[in-house]
């Protein structure tokens, strides 16, 4: 079902829709019509970015386009209307006014009615088992159109324009702050009492910025820059001047989801890192193999196959890392199947599309789905669904030159395994000094339901898997 409005038998609404994931809001990214367009049914007219992904989305009826609500840059709450269709163009019904938002505003129209029951979502996506019900957001619009309409009145009549009334100061919210379950818990790890602080956010919301300042001394909160008004579109980076030594970037979209993932999973899950390093000359021919085997013609074959492959074998003989922690309900929920995610940078940051039941796939299969993951993150087209449900994840950051790091986990998830660079090194082989392929593997875990042996028994099995591949056959 796709998120649509019916305002008379000759225009109709298309309202932001939830991609999946529960998501509250998305990026108007860049528009594909104009007003005048004709589009049909699944015509895609936008790309919007929400904290997930970047997302096209389709028209569900025909028409002729008549008003884009939002401009390019604008982000939107999930249920606000972004573009009207006049369906019967040519008709004689009054067409309705067109609100007179075409630059991107972030204070926009809130939505004055939510829909009942499960939130509508655009068609190919799921929604959250538990969607966020939104407040309906405190009108600030209607002090000014009064003004606005005394002015227009005393023109008329030839009379002075009435002086503009002093902007009100919005009152202290009354009951309990409005805050996101995440702001609370950082108050609360911080010892903050959310009462005592001053909400800078939409309609007097606490925002995470809001209780850092409160944490910090008073004498060291300063303002940094001037804060931009709610009417003006902010860029996505402040122009530099020649005399300019500060560039400034709003965080959002894509790269504020990985801030608050990342924050939230290293104060949250006990990390532990383990280290080691090996010789992967066996695994580099066996990658010069199968290059060249007929099975495998048409797939990308390369050491991250192998290494995804050792892992996925070692999760088979050490089962309990693949688990996740319940919180609320004090359980530790052992998965019987493998989503293996794949740390992919793009150019819009870092995001962890995974492999589907990757435990069930041949090596031919594994190497079609990681090709497929790869050149699908590399062209932002990734969709939500395919970066939720991961149980475990491979970052490679060899890729870069880098020996090795210390991983964070993507939250939800029990084990991350980082992958250093491939260098030809001295190394004892056979009791003999010789030039090796030589790399390290980090893994951590959560210690909250990964003990250090359990972790050390899947980072080794990872290791002698690599140092000797034939363990594939054997072990598998």
């Amino acid at each position: 079902m796709t998120t649509m409005t019916q305002t008379s038998a000759r225009f109709r609404e298309f309202k932001m829709p939830d991609v999946g994931e529960g998501l509250t809001e998305a990026e108007i990214l860049k528009w594909f019509v104009q007003p005048g367009d004709t589009v049909t049914d699944g015509q895609v007219v936008c790309e919007v970015e929400t904290a997930k992904a970047a997302v096209e989305l389709p028209i569900p009826f025909d028409g002729v386009v008549h008003e884009l609500r939002f401009g390019e840059g604008t982000t939107v709450d999930v249920g606000q209307v972004i573009i009207t269709v006049d369906v019967a163009p040519g008709s004689d019904e009054e067409a309705p006014v067109p609100a007179p938002v075409q630059e991107p505003v972030e204070a926009a129209a809130p939505v004055s009615e939510e829909p009942k029951g499960r939130t509508p979502v655009l068609v190919g996506y799921g929604v959250a088992e538990s969607s966020t019900k939104r407040r309906p957001r405190k009108g600030a619009a209607a002090p000014e159109a009064a003004a606005v309409a005394a002015a227009v009145q005393a023109e008329l009549n030839g009379q002075a324009a009435p002086a503009p009334a002093a902007a009100a100061v919005p009152e202290a919210p009354v009951g309990r702050p409005l805050a996101k379950p995440p702001v609370r818990k950082l108050a609360k790890d911080l010892g903050i009492d959310l009462a005592t602080v001053v909400p800078t956010g939409k309609d007097g919301i606490i925002t995470r910025e809001d209780v850092h300042a409160a944490a910090a001394p008073a004498e060291a909160v300063a303002p940094s820059a001037p804060v931009p008004s709610v009417s003006e579109p902010v860029a996505a980076a402040v122009e530099v001047t020649s005399s300019a030594r500060e560039t400034r970037i709003p965080v959002k979209g894509v790269r504020k989801a990985i801030a608050q993932a990342m924050v939230g999973s290293a104060f949250t899950a006990p990390h532990v890192t383990e280290f080691v390093t090996i010789d992967v000359t066996r695994t580099m021919k066996l990658v010069a193999e199968l290059k060249e085997d007929k099975d495998m013609a048409g797939v990308r074959v390369n050491p991250l196959l192998i290494i995804a492959k050792a892992l996925l074998v070692a999760i088979k003989r050490n089962p309990e890392v693949n688990a996740a922690w319940d919180e609320a309900n004090q359980e530790i929920v052992q998965k019987h199947y493998v989503n293996l995610g794949i740390a992919a940078a793009t150019p819009r940051g870092l995001i962890v599309p995974n492999i589907k039941d990757a435990h069930d796939k041949t090596l031919p299969q594994l190497a079609a789905a990681l090709g497929e993951l790869v050149s699908t993150a590399r062209d932002g087209k990734t969709s939500p669904a395919a970066m939720a449900g991961g149980t475990v994840t491979i970052t490679n950051v060899g890729v870069f030159g880098v020996d090795t790091g210390t991983p964070i986990l993507n939250p939800g998830e029990s084990a991350i395994l980082a992958v250093g660079a491939i260098k030809l090194q001295p190394w004892v082989h056979k009791g003999k000094v010789k030039p090796r392929q030589v790399t390290t593997l980090a893994l951590s875990f959560d210690h909250r339901l990964v003990d250090g042996e359990l972790g050390s028994k899947v980072l080794a099995d990872v290791a002698a898997i690599l140092e000797q591949p034939k363990r594939l056959i054997t072990w598998a």
